[in-house]
């Protein structure tokens, strides 16, 4: 299987891995077919999100798509981070095998997921 060299700097020095305490949004997304767990933490003030953590138990395409997923949503409002697809994911990171696109498809759902948490809590 052959990886980007930008899939393999975001696997082997992943951005923003970690958990952030009392997240203002959570994501959680599993894989059950290929056992990639996906956790997405953020930190939002005023609708934008100001600090974001992952933590992932996946393989080299997962680790990479939540790494570059977090960079691309730092900084973002939440309009803007709702928009980022699975595609934009997999263009950021120069390309996934086709048997490992379903891993950005997992960061897509887990910031989803995240941003849901948080707007459920506002309200």
């Amino acid at each position: 299987m052959e990886y980007t060299d930008k899939v393999m700097d975001h696997f082997s020095n992943p951005r923003n891995m970690g958990v952030i305490e009392n997240p203002d949004g959570y994501g959680k997304i599993g894989n059950a077919s290929c056992g990639d767990i996906m956790e997405i933490f953020l930190k939002i003030e005023n609708d934008i999100i100001v600090d974001v953590k992952f933590r992932t138990f996946g393989c080299a395409s997962a680790i990479a798509s939540s790494s570059v997923s977090t960079e691309m949503v730092l900084g973002k409002t939440i309009d803007e981070a709702l928009e980022i697809t699975n595609k934009a994911v997999v263009e950021s990171l120069g390309g996934l095998p086709a048997v490992k696109m379903h891993c950005s498809v997992l960061a897509e759902e887990a910031i989803k997921a995240a941003i849901e948490d948080y707007l459920s809590k506002k309200k």
